[in-house]
């Protein structure tokens, strides 16, 4: 087999990116967007040893599960992996990716549930988030396309609610009429780097990512934001650094209150920009209302708090609860948050790294529940040391990331070990402190290949 060669191949499972898997010869060949069952000519792009690469040509028998893509911009596009695919049948590649996912990087076997499904297949994001560039002489704005920082332009993007074509068209109109430039990541020169919009129940906090804070033009921006939004709060974060992190320390107030009350599972609470928010509405209300029923009472440790809201639930049913959060603006909230609910004395915000304020909580509470709701790099390795010397009574862990979810998993029950040079490996003899009761995959993100899981695990004896 060799590059460019045209082959004629079927789909027999998908991979854990939702591309297919199929055989040729001894040979395993990933082809993007081709589904299990399908007969089509492939274009070979990349050969390494008994693995290669491939691109359908032509579909030659298309499967009954496929389903025309809404969006002009996919297959170009990084954001969405399967919208060729029906949903029930994205619930169920789902589930059975969380499944496998834990055997083969965790070495776990265990009953996943069905996937609790989102009642929005489309337009369910409360967060855009896009890059700003320049090409060929103009401004583009859109999304990065897979493993790239190759901006694909885009007017709008039907997993984002109607708002975001308007906000696309007027950041455009906005840089055209003010003589303002894209960032060019060759050239470190230009304007505008990014454009960050969350909605909290019909209001919105616009963050727009510049290189300098004397960003011309403002006012006239302000004017067409005031014609989308009936509500919303403009920042400018500056970041003028040689890198492709997206945000930058500074957050400049420009316009309107900044932080916005909402109310979720009776719990009244507040967003920043830079606060931590499920993007889905709906699914995130079934999220935590699970997360909170598998919750003793007593004392619960909410790890990764955010704005404290699931921290303010946990602290209602258990009695007691901390959140620990490393982001000052997130932390602020929850002190807010805590005071607006009468929860004081009942939640206790602690501002810092869980690395570092894990163990002085857990040597208070011994016995305490605790939530694990970790970014999609997963627990560091050092948390996990902690919880099993400290041995809490009840583990509830939360993943959109069901690679680093299996490795984490692993580590706690045992399945895994690490050895003196850092390496996981599986483990011969597991250990038994803690057994898993639960695995329960949410579709948070439908018509992409992620997926939050919650797996609750007890303290054995």
């Amino acid at each position: 087999m060799e590059k460019n060669e045209i082959i004629t191949v079927t789909g027999e499972a998908l991979g854990t990116s939702g591309e297919g898997i199929a055989k040729y010869g001894g040979t395993t060949v990933f082809v993007r967007f081709l589904l299990p069952g399908e007969r089509a000519d492939v274009k070979i792009l990349k050969v390494s040893g008994n693995i290669a690469y491939a691109a359908i040509e032509e579909l030659l028998t298309p499967a009954e599960e496929r389903v025309r893509p809404v969006c002009p911009a996919f297959r170009r596009c990084g954001g969405c992996q399967l919208q060729h695919l029906r949903y029930r049948e994205q619930l169920a590649f789902k589930t059975g990716l969380v499944r496998d996912t834990l055997k083969k990087i965790g070495g776990i076997s265990f009953p996943v549930s069905a996937c609790v499904r989102s009642e929005k297949e489309y337009g369910y994001r409360n967060k855009l988030q896009l890059p700003v560039g320049r090409r060929d002489g103009k401004n583009v704005v859109g999304f990065y396309a897979e493993r790239s920082h190759r901006i694909i332009p885009t007017s709008a993007c039907p997993i984002h609610p109607a708002w975001a074509e308007k906000i696309i068209a007027a950041l455009l109109n906005f840089m055209e009429k003010c003589g303002l430039d894209g960032y060019d990541e060759q050239t470190h020169r230009g304007h505008v780097r990014h454009i960050i919009v969350r909605e909290l129940k019909r209001r919105f906090l616009v963050t727009l990512v510049v290189t300098d804070r004397d960003i011309k033009g403002i006012d006239y921006f302000l004017h067409l934001l005031g014609k989308i939004f009936p509500e919303f709060s403009l920042y400018l974060n500056v970041n003028d650094r040689d890198t492709n992190v997206v945000l930058g320390e500074e957050f400049v107030l420009v316009s309107g209150k900044g932080t916005y009350e909402c109310s979720e599972g009776g719990i009244l609470y507040e967003a920043g920009a830079n606060t931590f928010v499920q993007v889905n509405d709906g699914v995130r209300a079934k999220l935590y209302e699970r997360i909170v029923s598998l919750a003793e009472e007593g004392t619960a440790v909410d790890c990764y708090a955010g704005g404290g809201l699931l921290t303010a639930m946990l602290a209602q049913k258990c009695g007691t609860a901390y959140g620990i959060e490393v982001v000052p603006e997130a932390s602020a909230c929850a002190d807010a948050l805590m005071r607006k609910n009468d929860l004081c004395g009942k939640m206790h915000n602690i501002c810092g790294a869980v690395e570092e304020e894990f163990a002085g909580v857990l040597a208070r509470e011994k016995d305490a529940t605790v939530v694990l709701d970790p970014p999609r790099a997963g627990v560091k390795r050092s948390v996990i040391g902690e919880l099993l010397r400290a041995k809490p009574k009840r583990i509830i862990m939360v993943s959109c990331n069901p690679a680093t979810l299996a490795r984490d998993l692993g580590l706690l029950v045992g399945t895994l070990t690490e050895t003196e040079t850092g390496e996981l490996v599986k483990s011969a003899d597991p250990h038994t402190m803690y057994e898993i009761e639960s695995v329960e995959p949410f579709d948070m993100f439908p018509q992409s290949r992620w997926v939050e899981t919650v797996v609750s695990l007890s303290r054995r004896g």
